[in-house]
């Protein structure tokens, strides 16, 4: 064989097994499954090892988002959200089916989520028992749980609130939702859904702020870490974060003069 011919046949040979192997990343970006012990992080997040899911179709109230019940009382309904999840999953493991990357939320990736022995997915028996409702999915075909939880006035649909994505964003002029909304009460509702004292949920002390300077970086807010020295001067925090995989997930980065304490 001569050397051009040997040559080509190398390359033909390189091209066809880096096609392959990019075939295979692509694939496994998605399409790819997961079978363990499982935590919720919070009602739109699972973890299963060291790799956390966003719920496909599921948009859930966030750990520090307050909702006002039925008898016109402010709620941490997010909290709840999130021990109703953990409920479901009953300690049993789960598999998560990898529907692909989630745009808003960092790194993380969207999958359908269902507990061993169940047939239904946690992402839609959540929506159906009103402690999320239903954003655009991939995959996930959540809808019809999500009409029904809010024809029944189940979970936060019994009360009022607004959209995750409105909290998230500090959005205080997006739709009421709910049951008990009024619309004679509109101020005093949005004060008590975005009040001005956010409080910090169990063990997630890091605080986030709404930024403009933060959109440079592509982010929308900044969060600070207890112990530096922009902590104690950051008051009335937009969000309550448990961790900077959190918060970094939900679009926010650390404060430039703040370094994990040693």
């Amino acid at each position: 064989m001569s050397f051009q011919n040997s040559f080509a046949a190398a390359r033909t040979f390189a091209l066809f097994m880096f096609l392959a192997l990019s075939g295979f990343l692509a694939t496994s970006g998605s399409g790819f499954a997961l079978t363990a012990a499982a935590i919720a992080r919070d009602a739109n997040s699972i973890q299963l090892g060291d790799t956390t899911y966003r719920l496909d179709g599921v948009d859930a109230p966030e750990l520090d988002q307050v909702c006002i019940d039925d008898h016109a009382d402010p709620w941490t309904c997010g909290l709840e959200a999130r021990d109703q999840l953990t409920k479901l999953i009953g300690g049993r493991t789960v598999r998560c089916d990898d529907v692909g990357p989630e745009k808003h939320f960092g790194k993380r990736h969207r999958a359908i989520c269902t507990a061993e022995g169940d047939k239904v997915s946690l992402n839609e028996q959540l929506v159906k028992l009103g402690f999320a409702i239903a954003r655009e999915p991939i995959k996930a075909n959540v809808k019809p749980a999500a009409a029904d939880a809010k024809a029944a006035s189940a979970g936060i649909w019994k009360g009022c609130f607004v959209a995750p994505q409105d909290f998230r964003a500090g959005k205080k002029d997006g739709p009421l939702l709910g049951a008990a909304c009024r619309a004679d009460r509109d101020k005093e509702i949005r004060a008590v859904l975005f009040p001005e004292d956010l409080t910090m949920p169990p063990s997630c002390s890091i605080k986030g702020k709404l930024a403009v300077r933060a959109r440079v970086t592509g982010n929308i807010g900044i969060y600070h870490l207890r112990g530096c020295p922009s902590y104690p001067a950051t008051t009335k925090p937009d969000r309550w974060f448990c961790s900077e995989d959190d918060a970094q997930a939900a679009g926010f980065r650390k404060a430039y003069n703040c370094r994990r304490p040693k």
